[in-house]
């Protein structure tokens, strides 16, 4: 099974996230598939998330499940948008 998930970066008490497709069988940062995005809780701007929509909407087409923090940024990003804009 694919899931599309956050492998943590950064250092102690400064994590940023990178959005990634991976096999479930693999540690949560060990080796993954693809990276689609970034997200850094820490940020207030507003390039505090990034994701690429195109290869998000392709990944859960062919059924990557998306964890639910991951869930929440493809909301805020549009990736479940019937028409983009």
């Amino acid at each position: 099974m694919v899931k599309i998930r956050l492998s943590r970066f950064g250092s102690r008490h400064n994590p940023h996230y990178r959005i990634v497709v991976t096999d479930v069988r693999k540690r949560r940062d060990g080796a993954y598939l693809e990276r689609i995005g970034y997200y850094d809780p820490r940020k207030t701007v507003p390039d505090w998330y990034k994701v690429d929509v195109e290869r998000a909407r392709y990944w859960l087409s062919v059924g990557a499940q998306p964890t639910e923090r991951v869930k929440k940024l493809f909301k805020l990003a549009g990736v479940y948008e019937e028409n983009p804009a």
